[in-house]
């Protein structure tokens, strides 16, 4: 049984859909995947939440705008190490992070440092910061409370940490992509223990794909923005900062069959990666209500993940 399974993919490639299927299983389900009961950590919550930051404060903290990129694309590793924090919270007992507003945006401060990021929040004017943790108030508290609850639920040996979060390049883009860009990159921050756990599912479409469904998925307003399921990601990032991914290197590259090779901890670490074919897209429907799944489209989903993920770990 895996112990992790780091889910990766294009946007709205089918990797969150993918997680509401698995909550879905009974225990004979997981074992025919060669996992546990899943529980959850996702990095998107983050991003929103650096959205909602720049959107307050006017300046353009993390987005000059809604529609842009990251002002700074080390903010890609922020998030990676945001999420490998909240890791060990559920894989080591850590403590978890505290939801104050105020907690948060030293959080940020703290994790920005160590990619050479200068402080924002540390050296806001008083007031302003008051008013920006007012208005962050009521979701401030949202990613501590996930990973709170993951860490509840987790069980050595009967669970698997299911860790999602994309990453890419701009369209055409030579590879291997140059950090802070692509999984080469945000792959080797993650820690060695949690690393050493772990096995690689890619969620294959088309960027051209992704970007359909991208819009297909997409419910205007608070209520997309702040859904994992439903939120819409900007056609200028799509193409900017997803318009193509190194996953498909990573794979061709790697000394073995079935692993990845990554630069982490002063050395290479090979990691067991699989591919599933999503192109033809059986996970959309995933965001409908249960009892309206279609039996065959979900059988063959079924069918292709029990393949990728229990073809023999390459360790």
């Amino acid at each position: 049984m895996r112990d992790v399974l780091v889910l990766t993919a294009l946007p709205a490639s089918g990797k969150s859909e993918i997680r509401r299927y698995l909550d879905h299983l009974d225990g004979g389900g997981h074992r025919d995947l060669g996992i546990g009961r899943p529980v959850h950590l996702d990095d998107y919550p983050y991003v929103h939440l650096m959205r909602r930051i720049s959107e307050e404060t006017g300046d353009g903290v993390f987005f000059a705008s809604p529609n842009l990129p990251f002002r700074d694309g080390r903010d890609w590793s922020t998030l990676t190490a945001l999420l490998d924090e909240d890791a060990a919270t559920v894989l080591r007992g850590s403590p978890p992070p505290c939801g104050e507003p105020g907690a948060l945006l030293d959080r940020l401060d703290r994790v920005r440092a160590r990619f050479g990021i200068d402080a924002a929040f540390a050296a806001m004017d008083p007031p302003q910061r008051a008013a920006l943790e007012e208005a962050l108030a009521d979701e401030a508290a949202g990613p501590a409370a996930d990973v709170a609850a993951a860490a509840e639920a987790w069980r050595p040996g009967d669970c698997t940490l299911v860790v999602e979060f994309a990453r890419g390049g701009p369209e055409a883009a030579p590879m291997p992509l140059d950090p802070p860009l692509g999984y080469r990159h945000a792959l080797g921050l993650l820690a060695p223990p949690l690393l050493a756990r772990a096995t690689v599912l890619y969620v294959w479409v088309t960027p051209a794909e992704s970007r359909r469904r991208n819009l297909e998925r997409a419910v205007p307003g608070l209520e997309g923005d702040a859904s994992i399921l439903h939120h819409g990601v900007p056609e200028t990032v799509m193409r900017s900062d997803y318009g193509c991914d190194d996953m498909a290197w990573l794979l061709e590259t790697a000394q073995r069959p079935g692993t990845i090779d990554v630069p982490a901890a002063g050395g290479i670490v090979t990691i067991p990666a699989a591919r599933l074919d999503n192109r033809d897209d059986l996970t959309s429907h995933l965001r409908g209500d249960p009892a309206d799944w279609d039996r065959d489209v979900t059988a063959e989903l079924h069918r292709r993940l029990a393949a990728a993920l229990t073809g023999g770990d390459p360790r």
